[in-house]
């Protein structure tokens, strides 16, 4: 079981940062979803991607896109090995 998500942030180059509930800080490559699926192809304009919200313990964007729970925290990195900006 994954924690739920406090916070979510879309960043540069289709990464997202997510914050749980239990303080743990990560950073989730989206690019693969984008290019290759076309239940993202919405999510190839930025605008749209950066409209990102948490949703229990997942995100989820207006149209009802999501990420499997499980895809997010445990295909995600921790925080202090993302090399990028996260303002």
């Amino acid at each position: 079981m994954v924690p739920d998500i406090e916070e979510v942030k879309a960043l540069d180059k289709y990464y997202i940062y997510i914050k749980y509930k239990t303080g743990e800080e990560k950073i989730y490559d989206m690019t693969e979803n984008i290019l290759k699926i076309p239940y993202y192809n919405k999510l190839k304009s930025i605008n749209y991607f950066k409209n990102v919200q948490p949703r229990g313990d997942t995100v989820e964007w207006a149209n009802g896109e999501d990420v499997a729970p499980e895809n997010l925290y445990y295909n995600s990195i921790p925080i202090s090995e993302y090399n990028g900006t996260i303002d």
